[in-house]
Formats: C-alpha cells, sequence, structure tokens
C-alpha cells in the first residue's frame, strides 16, 4: 500500500534523476574536446594578473635575487651610549608596583616595573633607563634618578 507521501518522495527521486541526466546529456553535447594548447594556456602578466595573452617581452623586467629580503632583517648593533635613555616619570602607582616613562627623545611612553628600578620613584621624577622589548611591547630596565 502506498501513501500519498511516498508517491510524493518517488516523483521527486525521478524528476531529480531525469534533470541529472539532462545535464549529464548537455555536458556531453557542449564539450569542446580538442582544444588546442594554445587555448588552453594561462599567462600572468608584469602585475600578477592571469590573462589569455602572453606577457610582453618589453616590459619584462629583471630582478636581482640577492636583493630580495625573506624575513625579518637582523638588526645592526648599537652602541652602549646610545641605549640609555632620558626621561620623565608621568605615572607611578607604588602599591601596585608599576608606572610609566615618558622618553624625552621619542616621547614614547615606556611601561615600568618596580623590579627594574634602583630606587623608590615619584611622578615628575626625571630618570635615565634602557629598554627591552616584550610580547606587550618595550619595558623600561635599570631606571635610575638623575
Amino acid at each position: 500500500m502506498e501513501t500519498f507521501s511516498k508517491k510524493e518522495k518517488e516523483k521527486l527521486r525521478q524528476k531529480k534523476r531525469k534533470d541529472k541526466q539532462e545535464k549529464k546529456e548537455d555536458r556531453k553535447a557542449n564539450a569542446q574536446k580538442g582544444q588546442s594548447l594554445d587555448q588552453m594556456l594561462a599567462y600572468v602578466d608584469e602585475n600578477g594578473n592571469i590573462s589569455t595573452t602572453p606577457p610582453d617581452p618589453r616590459r619584462i623586467r629583471s630582478v636581482n635575487e640577492a636583493s630580495i629580503q625573506i624575513g625579518v632583517p637582523r638588526q645592526s648593533d648599537v652602541p652602549a651610549e646610545v641605549l640609555v635613555r632620558n626621561g620623565v616619570v608621568t605615572f607611578f602607582n607604588a602599591s601596585k608596583g608599576y608606572g610609566f616613562i615618558k622618553d624625552l627623545q621619542t616621547q614614547e611612553s615606556i611601561f615600568v616595573h618596580v623590579n627594574a628600578l634602583t630606587e623608590p620613584l615619584n611622578e615628575q621624577d626625571k630618570v635615565t633607563f634602557s629598554t627591552t622589548q616584550t610580547p606587550k611591547g618595550p619595558n623600561a630596565v635599570d631606571v635610575k634618578k638623575i
């Protein structure tokens, strides 16, 4: 005994099967077999775009392979005198043990922790310091009052 829903599902299956067969026949009829190699090739122009026309040989630029830089360039060694900076303490919370120093040369705000201090600091103190790079940014170390 077939119910209405079973009949409807079977009709849908038959329709899908018929549509699939028609698409298959259409693909076979419109297939472009035997294309020449020139029709199948794609070229990259001087801007990196894919095109069907070969690049103009007059526009080809030569690149010196040694000038291509892969990765991050190595930092040159900086003399020790340059590493010592001058700054002013803009904020310092002694109870929490951290603060910020404003570098007088670059106007950059640099984090300072109480462990990097040689003596206690107050706001507006002039200091000398060195910096180290951390994942969160530069940190002041060897902080001394002037």
